[in-house]
């Protein structure tokens, strides 16, 4: 568990050492600027004999933003420092575009409000280090700059620390029956008063506006001089006493009922910051409190989300102590279910969603993951709907009621099981619909530019639709590819193939399933000795057009690709170039396609040649490596 401390944690090592490590920092600094490529390993986390984080050590990065670039003149590194700022502008432009518009739920977990990281989440993650960021963000605050940005933010803080550290000095006990806090008058009054600080200190940091010196440059403007943020805050969480449970009066203590889905989007629309607190109002008037993270999962699905983001006070590490950067629905699921006869927690997820025997639907495939059953996909097996004020319904009786997903009491305060109960908590939303989770370290300053604005991110992420129905094809698909690919032959787009030839290339072939019909098809063709691969025949069914599925193949091919150990990809084409140009590709020679190929042109067709150098994939996501 994170600890805080307002002074540097010096790291225990000898002078050479910490200098080697300090360069070995700044030049991973450097990278991220040039590519964002690079992460800020700012904190070394070593597992202990319960697995669990023993200890934090910082190192201190109080060093030139450049590393040793001391002899560099001073126009020199004005011109490094220029070429760094328009090339991480032009590669952060498509997550802008990508991000703008969308709705985070964010929960930031009781352990790190409580601490000083706070302000690295709230405050420029990188102004207290890097100067470059320190006159790019101006000490903004990094939620403040997002939100700049045209993201809209709901807030979720913790509050359970503060209330059993104000319970403690009040000579009061906290007192926890499974995830709920047993919440008596004392523990009520300390609820309240902790919920008002907490929302009180975010509004006050999130009220400065950017610093005004730096930009009078480009004229006055009166928005200069309002407060930073607007944020918005009230009775948007309607609850229920949670009552007597197997003998345990719960007192105050609340469920969610309905959240104000109405209210909520109307501040977000008036570009305001929404702090949703965890205390709710009972129908009678009485102020209940709830589990923040019932409250911010519940959040997250009746808002419809774009993502739910956890920022906790570690990392999500595997057995072996390596970050697990990325998780499929159904590899969450099943790790949660493996879990269940020793956690509490994972066992009320496997009850809630269903199959309470532990077990998981089906079995997995080549790629790790659960095939189709039925021409359904994991999801669609459940078939689950989220209606606010109602909860869960699949016409089976699962998830009837439930609103959202409780996570806490004695399991998780322990860490006994790490940060499973996260992890249960993530996986309830995405089987509710939201696609993406996010679990955040949030002792990394930045970690939410360096998660949001990198492709492999910094911490670990749980999706739901990824490569959700993308197989390799089998024998039955030739019908269903054959009937996507024919209009495309006929118009000239594609080259045409008899069945022979095709059933002869079926081994190449990738399919997307949805509901037993194949929707869209690729084909990759490796050329082990050039250390390439042809990408062919991306089609998509007319009805799935403009619905994402052939960058869904092609990103799926491009992991493949480097799985297989591939550095480029190339292609021909006469029809698609301006799609593939957009996806990275760029013209080429036909010198730079490998021999074999080359005596299989048709040149007669007049094709046109791009190719694509692959990069060093770190996003974790796995695709199946074999070709069948």
């Amino acid at each position: 568990m994170a600890t805080s401390s307002s002074g540097p944690l010096i790291s225990l090592q000898n002078h050479s050492e910490a200098s080697c490590k300090k360069k070995a920092i700044q030049n991973r600094i450097s990278r991220f600027c040039l590519g964002f490529r690079g992460r800020i390993d700012r904190f070394q986390a070593i597992k202990g004999p319960d697995n669990g984080i023993t200890s934090n050590k910082r190192f201190s990065l109080g060093c030139n933003f450049f590393g040793e670039t001391e002899n560099f003149s001073g126009d020199d590194r004005n011109s490094i420092k220029d070429e760094q700022f328009v090339r991480w502008f032009r590669e952060a432009w498509p997550y802008f575009r990508a991000h703008r518009g969308s709705t985070f739920v964010v929960i930031i977990s009781g352990e790190i409000v409580a601490s000083t990281y706070l302000d690295a989440i709230l405050k420029a993650g990188f102004g207290a280090y890097l100067p470059f960021f320190f006159f790019f963000c101006n000490l903004v605050s990094d939620i403040s700059l997002l939100h700049g940005l045209g993201i809209r933010f709901v807030l979720v803080p913790g509050t359970h620390v503060q209330i059993d550290e104000l319970l403690a000095e009040r000579g009061s006990e906290a007192k926890y029956f499974g995830q709920y806090r047993v919440t008596d008058s004392d523990s009520l009054e300390a609820a309240m008063e902790a919920a008002g600080r907490i929302r009180t200190m975010i509004e006050a940091k999130l009220s400065p506006g950017p610093s005004i010196w730096s930009i009078r440059r480009h004229g006055d403007n009166s928005r200069w001089h309002d407060v930073g943020v607007s944020v918005a805050s009230g009775n948007f969480l309607a609850a229920k006493r949670r009552g007597v449970v197997e003998g345990i009066d719960y007192g105050a203590t609340g469920e969610v009922k309905k959240v104000d889905v109405s209210r909520i989007r109307e501040r977000l629309d008036g570009d305001c910051i929404v702090i949703l607190s965890n205390l709710g109002y009972s129908s009678s008037g009485e102020v209940l409190n709830c589990n923040t993270y019932e409250v911010a999962t519940a959040c997250a699905l009746a808002i419809g989300a774009d993502k739910l983001i956890c920022i906790v006070d570690g990392p999500i590490l595997d057995e072996c102590g390596h970050l697990i950067r990325f998780l499929t629905l159904e590899d969450a699921d099943m790790l949660i279910r493996k879990r269940a006869k020793q956690s509490e927690i994972a066992a009320t997820y496997v009850k809630a969603v269903g199959g309470e025997n532990g077990s998981y639907p089906g079995y997995l495939d080549s790629n790790g993951t659960i095939p189709p059953q039925n021409g359904k996909s994991f999801r669609e097996m459940y078939n689950v709907t989220f209606q606010n004020g109602v909860g869960f319904g699949n016409g089976n009786g699962l998830w009837s009621g439930e609103q959202g997903f409780a996570i806490g009491g004695a399991e998780r305060l322990s860490r006994l099981n790490g940060y499973l109960s996260e992890l249960a908590a993530a996986a309830f939303v995405c089987k509710g619909g939201v696609q993406r989770v996010h679990l955040l370290d949030g002792t990394n300053g930045g970690v939410l530019l360096l998660e949001l604005f990198q492709r492999d991110g910094m911490g670990t992420m749980v999706a739901s639709d990824v490569y959700e129905g993308t197989r390799m094809a089998r024998v039955a698909d030739l019908p269903g590819i054959k009937q996507i690919i024919q209009p495309l032959e006929e118009s000239g787009a594609l080259v045409r193939r008899t069945n022979e030839e095709l059933l002869e290339a079926l081994d190449s072939f990738i399919v997307v399933e949805r509901e037993g019909q194949i929707i869209a098809c690729a084909a990759l063709f490796p050329f082990f000795e050039e250390k390439s691969g042809e990408v062919a025949s991306i089609a998509v069914s007319s009805e799935c057009r403009g619905q994402g599925q052939g960058d869904k193949l092609l990103d799926y091919i491009e992991k493949k690709a480097s799985v297989l150990g591939l550095e480029m990809l190339f292609l021909l084409t006469t029809r698609t170039a301006d799609w593939f140009v957009r996806r990275g590709f760029s013209e080429c020679s036909i010198e730079f396609i490998p021999e074999a190929r080359r005596k299989k042109i048709n040149l007669s067709r007049k094709s046109k040649y791009y190719m694509k150098k692959l990069q060093p994939d770190m996003s974790g996501i796995t695709v199946d490596r074999g070709l069948h």
